[in-house]
């Protein structure tokens, strides 16, 4: 069941990449094309010569861009059905469509969002090419305490909901989570290299377009996965042949 459920979660991650390839040449490539005009701007302001494209703008906005949101839907999709699997039973009765929400808006929370307030996307012509090894190490540091803190937070509400109750365990879970965060935002670095004559709004549009591409493949993952975990679920329950090995 497992391994049909890692499947149908890539399947999924991949329709889910093409959606969120959509978004994103709809709504993320325009802004990026305007921050690459203003780098060719500064650069010629400063008398330097172009730097050679190693691949075209047109490959990057397109083929590249495809393949890239594709793969990495893919990819996501494989993790989101293992979490799936492991989730379901044992966070309440919610069923499948209502664990595959919780599992995307806990991920899309942990993975994705917590990182990006500390450390948001920048477009080109943003942010000085010696620190991108810092910035990277700091951004995904982020990243695995977030995920880490978050599995805590998971795993303290289950064990609370059995004193507490299912609504006052996930509420102190959710604010231990959002506490510890809110520490190490606070100790871990900021940076900040951006332009003094960097539009903010075209800074605002980009890093907008960004999280809702994330946004829609998280979304796209919860609903669609849910949905067809729980049709699936309810054919094998009628025919008598359901079992969740764990």
């Amino acid at each position: 069941m497992v391994g049909k459920l890692l499947l149908r979660g890539m399947l999924v991650g991949i329709v889910a990449g093409l959606l969120s390839f959509g978004f994103a040449k709809v709504f993320g490539e325009p802004s990026v094309d305007r921050a690459i005009a203003f780098e060719a701007q500064m650069e010629a302001a400063k008398g330097e010569a172009p730097e050679e494209e190693l691949v075209s703008r047109e490959v990057q906005a397109g083929p590249g861009l495809l393949v890239g949101t594709v793969i990495f839907g893919a990819a996501i999709g494989g993790l989101f059905s293992l979490v799936f699997a492991y989730a379901y039973g044992r966070v309440g009765a919610l069923g499948p469509r209502g664990t595959a929400a919780l599992v995307a808006l806990t991920g899309f929370a942990a993975v994705i969002l917590v990182p990006f307030i500390k450390y948001p996307a920048n477009p080109p012509s943003v942010g000085h090419p010696e620190t991108i090894g810092q910035r990277t190490a700091l951004y995904f540091i982020m990243m695995a305490i977030s995920v880490i803190a978050m599995f805590n937070a998971v795993v303290v509400a289950r064990k609370l909901t059995h004193r507490w109750g299912l609504w006052n365990g996930a509420i102190f879970a959710g604010l231990a989570y959002v506490v510890l965060i809110g520490v190490v935002q606070l100790i871990l670095p900021s940076i900040n290299e951006v332009p003094e004559n960097f539009s903010a709004i075209l800074l605002w549009q980009f890093r907008l377009s960004a999280l809702g591409t994330h946004a829609v493949l998280w979304a796209s993952l919860g609903l669609l996965f849910g949905y067809l975990t729980e049709r699936s679920f309810a054919a094998k329950h009628q025919t008598g042949h359901f079992a969740l090995k764990r």
